[in-house]
C-alpha cells in the first residue's frame, strides 16, 4: 500500500487545503493522473498520483487543511480489490501526521519565522500551520470564555523541544502565553509534532481557571489565610492578540434566515493575511492628492504608440515607476521587519505587489524589478498578471517577494480608502478615482483639474510619519511632471 503525501508545493508553503477530490475510493488510477485539487496560501494546483493502482482510501476530506508531508490517501499498487473505504469524517486528522526524520530536521534548521507576500514562511517556530489558524473555522477547539472548558486535569505533558531546548510553539502562542503568564512546558500541543497552537494555550488556561474555581468552592480557606483570587486574564491592548475568539450568536427567531459557510479556500487565505497585518503591524495612514492633468495629456499623446506596440496603456505603469523612483529616495518604505530575529530587512530591489480583485477574492501578484522595466514593459505585465489572476492561473513565485504594494481602489469608483498593509511589506499605497474638480492654480485662477487621492498605509515601527509624507510628495511630484518621471525612471 502506497501512502500519498502532500508535497511541498512551493517554497515556504507548509500546509494545503483539499478543495476537491477528482477520483473516488475504489477507482483505478494511472501514474500522474490528477487525484485532487489542493489550495495553498499561494496557488491552487492539481496533485498527480505518484503511482498507478487503485485508490484504496482517502485520508483527508474536501475542506480539510493538512500539513506538508502528511498522508492524504492510500493507493493499492497491486491493482487488486480496494480496501473497504472509510468516511473522510472518521479519518485520522492529517495535520497531526508525523513528519519523516529528515523533513523534521530540515525544518528545524530553518531559522526564524516571517510572513512573506501574504504567506507564512516556515521556520523553527512554525513549520506546520499559519500563525493565525487557531482563529479560523476549521479549528476544532471552540472557546466561549477562559473558564468554559473544565475537563479533568491532565498530567503535566512532556513537551517536544527544539535543538535550543525551547518548547515547540507557534510565535502567536508564545506571545499569548507571555500575556497570560503561562509556562508553555505545561501546555499540551495539538499541532504536528506536538507543536503548541494558540487554541492549546486558550484551552489550557480554561482548564486552570476551572480547577481553581472548583478548589475554591470545595474547600475555602480561613479568612485570615485566604489567598486573593486569580484575576481573570485581561484582553491585551488594541491591536494585540485576542484572548479568545468571539462566538457569534444568532438572534432568537432568525435561525431560519441564516446560512453558515466554512471559511475555506481563498477567503481563508485572505482572512489569515488580514489578521497577520492587524496583529503584526502598527498601521498608520497619511493622505494626499495629486493633480494628474499633465499625466492625462501625456498618456493621450502616447496611447497610439502603445496600441501600435500591442500595449494597453493604463495609468498603473506610470504610478509603479513613480513609486520605484520614490522608494530609492526613501528606503525605509522598502523594508520589512523580521519578528523572529527583531531585525529590519533593508532591500535594494523594487518588487511592487498589485492587488487584484477576483471572483474568488483578493490576490496580490508581484511585478518584479520595476526599476529596470519600461512603462510599456510594465503595461504588458500588468495586463498579463491581471488576466491570469482572474483565471486562477498564477504561479506561486508570481505571488511572492513584494517589497511594496499598490491597490487600485479607484478602478471600481472608490473615492477614498484605508488600505491594509500586505505583510511583510512596510507600506501600501491606495490610488483612487480620477475626478475632475475645480482647484486654484499657481496664478490664483480657478481651473478644472484631474485630481486623485492617495492614501498611504505604513508600519509606524519602520517608517516615521514625516518620511511617509515626503515619500507621498515625491510620488506626487513625479506624477504631476510625467516628462521628469520618464527621465528619472531611466
Amino acid at each position: 500500500m502506497k501512502e500519498v503525501l502532500l508535497p511541498e508545493l512551493a517554497e515556504s508553503v507548509v500546509e494545503g487545503e483539499i478543495l476537491k477530490w477528482l477520483v473516488q475510493e475504489g477507482d483505478t488510477i494511472v501514474l500522474e493522473q490528477p487525484l485532487c485539487e489542493v489550495m495553498t496560501d499561494k496557488v491552487t494546483v492539481e496533485l498527480p498520483s505518484p503511482v498507478a493502482g487503485v485508490l484504496s482510501r482517502r485520508l483527508a476530506g474536501e475542506g480539510d487543511v493538512v500539513a506538508v508531508h502528511a498522508a492524504i490517501a492510500l493507493i493499492d499498487e497491486t491493482g487488486g480489490a480496494a480496501a473497504a473505504p472509510a468516511p473522510a469524517a472518521t479519518a485520522p486528522a492529517p495535520a497531526a501526521a508525523p513528519l519523516s526524520t529528515q523533513a523534521q530536521e530540515e525544518r528545524e534548521q530553518v531559522g526564524g519565522s516571517i510572513v512573506e507576500a501574504g504567506h507564512l514562511q516556515k521556520g523553527a517556530d512554525d513549520d506546520s500551520t499559519s500563525l493565525f489558524k487557531a482563529f479560523s473555522s476549521d479549528e476544532k477547539v471552540q472557546v466561549q470564555g477562559l473558564g468554559a472548558r473544565q475537563p479533568a486535569a491532565p498530567a503535566a505533558p512532556t513537551q517536544p523541544t527544539r535543538a535550543d531546548g525551547r518548547v515547540l510553539a507557534v510565535p502567536a502562542a508564545r506571545q499569548l502565553a507571555r500575556e497570560l503568564n503561562l509556562d508553555l512546558t505545561q501546555v499540551r500541543g495539538s499541532g504536528p509534532n506536538g507543536r503548541i497552537r494558540v487554541s492549546d494555550v486558550l484551552a489550557h488556561q480554561g482548564i486552570n481557571q476551572g480547577q481553581a474555581a472548583a478548589t475554591q468552592t470545595a474547600a475555602p480557606a480561613p479568612a485570615q489565610a485566604a489567598q486573593p483570587a486569580a484575576a481573570p486574564a485581561k484582553a491585551p491592548a488594541a491591536g494585540g492578540m485576542p484572548v479568545a475568539p468571539v462566538q457569534y450568536r444568532t438572534p432568537k427567531g432568525y435561525e431560519h434566515l441564516e446560512d453558515r459557510v466554512p471559511l475555506r479556500g481563498m477567503r481563508r487565505a485572505i482572512s489569515n493575511q488580514m489578521q497577520a497585518s492587524h496583529l503584526y503591524t502598527v498601521r498608520t495612514l497619511t493622505v494626499d492628492e495629486v493633480n494628474l492633468s499633465r499625466l492625462v495629456e501625456f498618456r493621450a499623446r502616447v496611447k497610439e504608440d502603445a496600441a501600435a506596440a500591442g500595449v494597453k496603456l493604463s495609468y498603473l505603469p506610470f504610478i509603479f515607476k513613480a513609486v520605484a523612483v520614490a522608494l530609492r529616495k526613501f528606503p525605509s518604505l522598502n523594508t520589512s521587519f523580521d519578528e523572529a530575529t527583531q531585525e529590519i530587512v533593508q532591500k535594494r530591489y523594487y518588487n511592487i505587489g498589485m492587488a487584484v480583485a477576483t471572483d474568488a477574492g483578493l490576490t496580490v501578484p508581484v511585478l518584479k524589478d520595476v526599476n529596470h522595466k519600461s512603462v510599456f514593459d510594465l503595461a504588458r505585465e500588468v495586463s498579463d498578471l491581471a488576466v491570469r489572476a482572474q483565471g486562477g492561473k498564477l504561479q506561486a513565485d508570481e505571488l511572492a517577494g513584494s517589497t511594496f504594494s499598490v491597490t487600485n481602489i479607484g478602478s471600481i469608483g472608490a473615492l477614498f480608502s484605508f488600505p491594509i498593509i500586505n505583510v511583510p511589506d512596510a507600506a501600501i499605497l491606495g490610488i483612487h478615482s480620477i475626478q475632475k474638480r475645480p482647484i486654484v492654480d499657481e496664478y490664483d485662477n480657478i481651473v478644472v483639474a484631474h485630481m486623485m487621492y492617495l492614501s498611504l498605509s505604513f508600519d509606524h515601527r519602520l517608517v516615521d510619519g514625516a518620511e511617509a509624507a515626503r515619500f507621498c510628495k515625491e510620488v506626487i511630484r513625479l506624477l504631476e511632471n510625467p516628462d521628469r518621471l520618464m527621465l528619472e525612471a531611466m
